[in-house]
């Protein structure tokens, strides 16, 4: 309960303004976020200058800059938030160091974050193989219900691998299948 309380008091809530940039790519920032309340996009500019969104973070998701964390690299994405957004913050070290003290809680800490950071790195690579582009479509409908209709097209069809024109062609095949 005592290294409860010792974390809570390095949690700090904050309020980020849509469109607002929480962490630019190159930095080292090593904070952990947990959204409350609305919606982040992590993307990275490829060597044409575009935007490729590579995740939407709505509630109940936990982010934070992976390369950093892991293995003190600088961040290879940029998070925005996409709406309002409030988050719950720590800064991973200061966690880290009242986790440590509690080998019980380390070990949990420890097998939840590797776990979800593989898990999540896992998903990804397959669904990116093994499903068609409408199999990760309505996968994708079914995992993130309410992220559809909050953010624009273009960005969930880069978090699919596919084109804005060909997400449009998939939601009309599934439409016209329904009807």
């Amino acid at each position: 309960m005592r290294n409860l309380l010792l974390l809570l008091r390095h949690l700090r809530i904050n309020t980020i303004e849509k469109g607002e940039i929480i962490i630019e790519k190159g930095e080292l920032r090593k904070d952990v976020y947990f959204v409350r309340k609305g919606l982040i996009r992590s993307f990275f500019i490829n060597e044409k200058s575009e935007e490729i969104t590579f995740h939407l973070l709505p509630e109940n998701h936990v982010f934070g800059n992976i390369h950093a964390i892991l293995f003190d690299e600088p961040s290879l994405f940029s998070y925005q938030a996409l709406e309002r957004t409030k988050v719950y913050t720590i800064e991973y070290d200061a966690y880290f160091k009242v986790v440590e003290k509690n080998p019980e809680i380390l070990e949990i800490n420890r097998m939840h974050f590797n776990k979800t950071v593989l898990r999540q790195a896992f998903q990804r690579v397959e669904s990116l193989v093994l499903l068609s582009p409408e199999d990760r479509y309505k996968k994708y409908v079914k995992d993130y219900p309410n992220v559809i209709g909050r953010t624009p097209d273009k960005y969930i069809a880069n978090v699919l691998g596919i084109t804005p024109t060909s997400l449009s062609r998939i939601r009309k095949r599934i439409s016209s299948k329904k009807e």
